[in-house]
Formats: C-alpha cells, sequence, structure tokens
C-alpha cells in the first residue's frame, strides 16, 4: 500500500549553526567513545601491570557500566534545569578528570574507581546530546543529524584504535590515558566557546502523529509499546557494542592468535563499518520519511530489520577462525547492530514531548546500559573459566548473538510512534458522550 503521510516543509531555522552544533556534538560523542575503548586496548599490558586475569579483566571493563545509569537519571534530571552548554561541558571535565589518574602508577582498586567514575560521567552524554539536536530540527529532519551525532561514536574508536595502540607500542599505555585526558579537556574547552542549545520554535512532532498534551505524565509515555521496544533493542545493541570494546582487542590477540599491531588494526574495522552504517540508515530512514513513509516504517521496521541482520550474522562469526571471512562478518554484524542506533532515538523523540525528552531518554538510556554491565563481565567469566580461551570467547559471542535477535525482534513488533501517541492523546481528545 502506498504511503499517505504528507512530507512536512524542509526547513531548518539557522542552519550554519545547526549544523556547527551537530559538528561539535559528534566531536564530544567521539571523545566520549574514545575513551571508553583505551581500557580494552590496553588489555594486555594492563593485566600483567595490574596482576589481574581475565576474570578481574571483565570486572574493570564491566565497573566502567556500574554507575553509567545513575549518571543518565541524574544527567537526565539535570538537563531540564541547567543549560546543556554548561552542563556537556561539565561532563567532559569530568571525564578528563577521571582518565588523569591512568597516566600514572594506579592498583587494580584504583583504576575501578576511574572507569567507574568515568561511566557516571558519560551516562547521560546520549541523552543531553541528542535533545540538544532534536532543539534544533522539526521532527522530520531528526534522522540524519541524529546519525551524525552518533557517528562520532563509531569514529571514536575506528580513529582511537590505530592512534592509542600506536601509543601504547610506543611509549606506554598510562602515555594513551594521557593522550584522552588532553583530547577531552580540549573538548570541553571547544564546546563551551561554540555550543548552545537550539531555538524553540525549531522542535516539532510529526505531523502524522497525534498532539500530546502538556501535562503528559512522563511514566505513561515511557510505558508504551515503543519506548519498551525501543530499550529492548538498545539494551542487546549496546551490550554487543560494549562487548566489543572491551574485549575485541584481546578476542584477536589471544583468542585468534593476531599480534598488537594487526589487532589494533582490525578492531577499527567493525566501528568504521558501522559510522559508515550509522550514516546510511539515517539517510534511508530520511528518504523514506520524504517519500510519505510514517514513523511505524521509518522508525521502527528499519531499524529492526538492520539491527536483525546483524544478530544473525554474529550467530556464525563466533564460529569461525582467523582469516578474512571472519573479519568481514564480525564487521558487517557491528555495521548492523550500530546502524540502528540513531533511528531509534529519532523514533523515541518523535513520541516523547519536549518538556520530557532529556529525562526520557536519560531513563532509556539508564535502562539499556545495564547490557554493557552485564556482557564485558560475562564475557570475562567465560573465557576465564575456558580451555582454551577461544571458546569463551565463542560461547560469550554467540549468547550475545542470541539476544541480539530476542531485542531486534522485540523493535520490530513493538515500535511504533504513531499508534502509541494516539493512545496517549486519546483521553484527552476523544468527544465526551452526551448524557441524558
Amino acid at each position: 500500500m502506498a504511503p499517505n503521510h504528507p512530507t512536512p516543509p524542509d526547513r531548518v531555522g539557522h542552519p550554519r549553526r545547526a549544523w556547527l552544533v551537530v559538528g561539535l556534538l559528534a566531536l564530544l560523542m567521539f571523545a566520549n567513545f574514545a575513551a571508553k575503548i583505551g581500557v580494552g586496548l590496553a588489555g594486555t599490558p594492563i593485566k600483567r601491570d595490574l596482576g589481574i586475569d581475565d576474570a578481574r579483566f571483565g570486572v574493570l571493563q564491566s565497573s566502567f557500566f556500574w554507575l553509567f545509569a545513575v549518571g543518565s537519571v541524574l544527567g537526565g534530571w539535570l538537563g531540564g534545569r541547567v543549560r546543556a552548554r554548561w552542563l556537556l561541558a561539565a561532563i567532559a571535565v569530568l571525564w578528563a578528570l577521571s582518565l588523569s589518574p591512568m597516566t600514572g602508577q594506579i592498583g587494580f582498586t584504583g583504576a575501578v574507581a576511574c572507569r567507574v567514575l568515568l561511566g557516571f560521567a558519560e551516562g547521560p552524554t546520549v541523552a543531553i546530546a541528542l535533545q540538544v539536536t532534536h532543539s534544533w530540527f522539526p521532527a522530520h529532519r531528526r534522522a540524519l543529524p541524529t546519525s551524525l551525532v552518533l557517528l562520532g561514536a563509531g569514529v571514536g574508536p575506528l580513529v582511537a584504535a590505530p592512534a592509542l595502540t600506536a601509543v601504547i607500542k610506543n611509549q606506554s599505555w598510562h602515555a594513551a590515558f594521557g593522550v584522552l585526558t588532553v583530547f577531552g579537556a580540549a573538548v570541553a574547552l571547544l564546546w563551551l566557546l561554540l555550543g548552545t542549545e537550539g531555538p524553540e520554535d525549531a522542535d516539532s512532532a510529526p505531523p502524522q502523529l497525534a498532539a500530546l498534551p502538556d501535562d503528559l505524565p512522563l511514566r505513561r509515555v515511557l510505558g508504551t509499546r515503543t519506548v519498551i521496544g525501543a530499550t529492548a533493542l538498545l539494551f542487546v545493541a549496546y551490550a554487543d557494542t560494549a562487548a566489543k570494546l572491551s574485549w575485541l582487542p584481546l578476542y584477536l590477540e589471544k583468542g585468534l592468535g593476531y599480534d598488537t599491531s594487526t589487532a589494533g588494526v582490525l578492531v577499527a574495522l567493525p566501528f568504521l563499518g558501522a559510522s559508515l552504517a550509522i550514516v546510511a540508515v539515517g539517510v534511508a530512514s530520511r528518504a523514506l520519511t520524504r517519500r510519505g513513509y510514517g514513523s511505524r516504517v521509518t522508525r521502527g521496521l528499519v531499524p529492526g530489520a538492520v539491527v536483525l541482520t546483524g544478530a544473525l550474522l554474529s550467530l556464525v562469526y563466533p564460529l569461525l577462525g582467523r582469516g578474512p571471512l571472519f573479519v568481514a562478518l564480525v564487521t558487517l554484524s557491528t555495521c548492523c547492530v550500530g546502524g540502528g542506533y540513531a533511528v531509534v532515538f529519532a523514533g523515541l523523540s518523535d513520541l516523547v514531548p519536549s518538556r520530557h525528552r532529556t529525562a526520557a531518554f536519560g531513563v532509556v538510556v539508564a535502562a539499556y546500559s545495564v547490557g554493557a554491565v552485564i556482557a564485558p563481565a560475562l564475557v570475562g567469566a567465560l573465557v576465564a573459566a575456558a580451555h582454551p580461551a577461544l571458546d569463551g570467547y565463542r560461547t560469550a559471542f554467540l549468547l550475545i548473538g542470541a539476544a541480539l535477535v530476542a531485542g531486534s525482534a522485540a523493535g520490530l513488533l513493538l515500535i511504533d510512534p504513531e499508534r502509541d501517541a494516539a493512545r496517549l492523546a486519546a483521553p484527552v481528545t476523544a468527544p465526551q458522550k452526551e448524557t441524558v
């Protein structure tokens, strides 16, 4: 059946400033994800210097997410009370402060404390960055800028993996964290000088969605099938991303026998693919919107199908040994899983009223970040218990692949902003029956 939704006017107020802010937010996301991958890239020397095994290294990696959810919820609450210009700058400064102790001698407990603080600081970044992005663009224009902001998340590991690997190999892992510290501080300063929220009149709901009342309780929005389906999809996708950020370098080195330099290059390939996929899916969603397709297709079926494709590939590559086919499939899997992120957030933005958006994003990020607590620890426990270690990696990533199938299916079945907006608006807009 042909789509019948009208295409809104294709205009953005203050376009130059809007795209400058998108670039700055992408840079913030770049710094965010570059900082996350540091411990994974330096896994071998960190384990040696700290005297820890695979299980404790898994604890170190998962500790990043222990207070991530707390930071997400707190940041969502502050997002409605503190200007994003100041809030995001403060968050980036806190990243730098949490990274700085890793530049010198540190023990296991201190390293865990640094990771916990970094995770707490990075928790609200996505929610606030996307709220600022959406404040500059009307609803039908959000998919592409959202994709470009989240592109920074893919480019972060892509650039950081070979660059930091070179620093680790030629200097030390402490020097790599020095680079991350200085870069985080520089990004904070740049955002403080140039970043800001968009004009209020840029924010609008899609014309095909029912108008929601301003006093709609946040709990009703969070209870919709769209939010539940989106959270389930993001939960498994983020678990997969966290596992790869934390363990893919060691999977390649200790499991498959690649040398450190080769592993550093190969780790970059999946995140290069994910970066391209994020933009490609955003462009596809935008193109479908312009052709009149509704949000059930553009925000639900498109990302759900893309992530499901990645899930199916994730059930194959762990069974392979080293070689081009393994590299190709793990890259394509990461492309597909990463490609669905941005459009899902655009769908949430369509449904959630602007005054609740930062808080709602914070809650969703907090919920799906639990997957990132579980996945790295699960990989560490399975690798530590396996002989050889490759069996543990295979089991762990096959389990994550199965979870991806379930989460993407939930997204396909549940995400429908138009349906849920109509249900939320029905008690307010439905005509009252006359009583006799």
